[in-house]
């Protein structure tokens, strides 16, 4: 089976020493990604470590693919505790950093500790340097990066950087990297500004050499001669359509469609689109770089979740404003969604909905952590009876676009999904709008007889994260795709998936997480509870836990 090479290089900040283990087995077993990212935080963080403690680990992983030269393969991966969710959670990020991480030799690079003082930390196939930068303290993502280029001479495109929001520990923090695209879901900004870590920057020339088969290139070609609608609106494409079936959360989640739709929808995008943008490697180019002249205002997006959670549920109807939030974000380090969703709540709480000057002077707060920002940093779930409105989160995760109460299959993967109400963990919403072909389509209504589907989905999706191969890729990568790749057949290639989501959830499990953290939707889907039984029959685990002998063979050893 292909998979990813290199050892793992550990940087423990608390004794500034590195130390090299070898990882071949793990490689071998769990491909790359969030597979080898998973086993090794499953292996090496304490069960009860506090997200924002020395004890939590950060590991980055890049995946065998980011040896090839095709499209979709421009990301790579972090893992640790989410101090958002109090669980284990993987978060990727595109943009070009993956190969300049592979050219380091590691297979992977895992922080752990805590440092004194704030520090970059400079990654090298030579060896590792602790640089202190006190003068980089409470600076944005654009002024570290630019310091980054200028004093060190390392490019956007090597760094993983925190603006002010990680190192004031706001609780959805992102990691970002080539200064615009985000390690975004779950905080794990938050978690490398606990270990007073400003910047993490690789590079060097020790890449290690993986044989990608020639399919690369088919999928390749076809990436880059397909006329696809993303190539010039991105996933905001889907908003028109998700509006239509009622289902586009709007003024926190109290409606289900917006009337100002076309000013913040896949058109109006296209519209400020000024040039193609893409991911390392990509021929598919469905980013957004996007401006306003006579605003000032120039970034990358907003994607469909963005453009929801600031536009549609924040009661926004301009999409230039929207560019204005999600620049603000990008620059505080925040994740887009969380913060949006946040904001929303207090836009709700408040009867503000649309006041654009309060949600930009909220953006800035929550990340100095002053204010009202003190309060919206903790999250929905945290907060919400202080605010006085519903709890729209799962397992600490406030929800994406993709609407549930429509999607009932979404509805079902938001409740189960390890990492709480994120719509990549399986990606069910994609069969069910459908953005599929038609034999491939799943009824929306109701949550029976979907479990298997389900299952099968987040089997694969763990697969990609692995790979990695980014999820956009999904109408370009058949199973005997997969197989020609990875040199396996496609379902053992599945059973790498279901590894790393069964230790995602015996990890979880082990902090308290049972079948109460999966019964927790804000709003009732038909015969739910069922469907939990039917997803834990498809799974083998007991009320939502793993029992020891579904764990997989190398971990089997590990107690509950």
């Amino acid at each position: 089976m292909l998979h990813n090479k290199g050892p793992l290089l550990t940087i423990n900040l608390s004794e500034r020493t590195t130390a090299e283990s070898e990882i071949k087995e793990i490689n071998q077993r769990y491909v790359g990604g969030r597979g080898v990212g998973t086993r090794l935080a499953h292996k090496r963080i304490p069960f009860d470590a506090d997200p924002l403690g020395a004890e939590n680990r950060l590991v980055f992983t890049t995946g065998p693919m980011q040896a090839s030269t095709m499209s979709f393969t421009g990301r790579m991966n972090v893992t640790g505790v989410s101090p958002l969710t109090d669980g284990l959670i993987s978060s990727n990020a595109g943009g070009f950093m993956s190969r300049n991480f592979a050219d380091t030799g590691y297979g992977a690079v895992e922080i752990t500790g805590k440092s004194d003082d704030l520090v970059a930390v400079h990654v090298r196939d030579d060896g590792v340097e602790f640089e202190a930068v006190p003068n980089l303290e409470s600076a944005t993502v654009s002024e570290t990066v630019e310091y980054l280029e200028e004093d060190r001479s390392v490019t956007p495109d090597q760094t993983a950087v925190i603006g002010p929001a990680g190192e004031n520990q706001v609780r959805f923090a992102s990691i970002m990297t080539s200064e615009e695209r985000a390690f975004g879901r779950g905080g794990l900004g938050a978690v490398l500004g606990a270990k007073n870590v400003k910047a993490l920057t690789v590079g060097g020339d020790s890449v290690a050499e993986i044989e990608i088969p020639s399919t690369q290139m088919e999928i390749h070609r076809e990436a880059a001669t397909d006329d696809h609608i993303m190539k010039r609106q991105g996933t905001v494409a889907v908003m028109d359509l998700a509006n239509e079936v009622e289902g586009l959360p709007s003024y926190y989640f109290s409606e289900q469609q917006f009337d100002g739709v076309e000013g913040i929808n896949g058109a109006a995008v296209e519209e400020k689109k000024y040039k193609k943008g893409t991911c390392s490697q990509c021929a598919f180019a469905c980013k957004l770089p996007t401006k306003d002249e006579e605003a000032g205002v120039e970034t990358e997006g907003p994607e469909f979740e963005v453009a929801m959670a600031f536009g549609s549920n924040s009661g926004v109807n301009d999409i230039v404003e929207v560019m204005k939030s999600n620049t603000l974000c990008d620059q505080f380090g925040l994740d887009a969604i969380s913060a949006g969703n946040t904001v929303a709540a207090y836009l709700a709480a408040n009867d503000e909905f649309g006041n654009v000057d309060r949600i930009h002077d909220l953006i800035e707060k929550i990340a100095y952590r002053e204010g009202d920002g003190d309060l919206l940093a903790e999250g929905i779930d945290r907060i919400h009876n202080e605010l006085g409105v519903e709890n729209w989160s799962v397992k600490g995760m406030d929800f994406a676009a993709h609407e549930g109460r429509v999607l009932n299959g979404q509805g079902l993967s938001y409740a189960v999904a390890n990492r709480g109400a994120d719509h990549m963990y399986a990606t069910f919403y994609s069969v069910e709008y459908p953005l599929v072909d038609e034999e491939d389509a799943v009824d929306p209504l109701g949550t029976l007889g979907k479990a298997d589907e389900l299952v099968h989905r987040e089997n694969l999706m763990a697969l990609n994260d692995a790979g990695v191969v980014c999820k956009f890729s999904r109408d370009y990568m058949t199973p005997k795709r997969y197989e020609s790749l990875f040199g396996a057949d496609f379902e053992e290639l599945l059973a790498v998936g279901d590894r790393i989501v069964t230790l995602e959830r015996h990890f979880n499990n082990q902090r308290g997480f049972d079948r109460a953290d999966d019964d927790a939707l804000p709003y009732d889907l038909p015969n739910f509870q069922q469907a939990l039984d039917e997803y834990y029959d498809e799974r083998g685990w007991e009320d939502g836990v793993v029992p020891d002998n579904a764990l997989p063979g190398d971990c089997q050893s590990v107690s509950a």
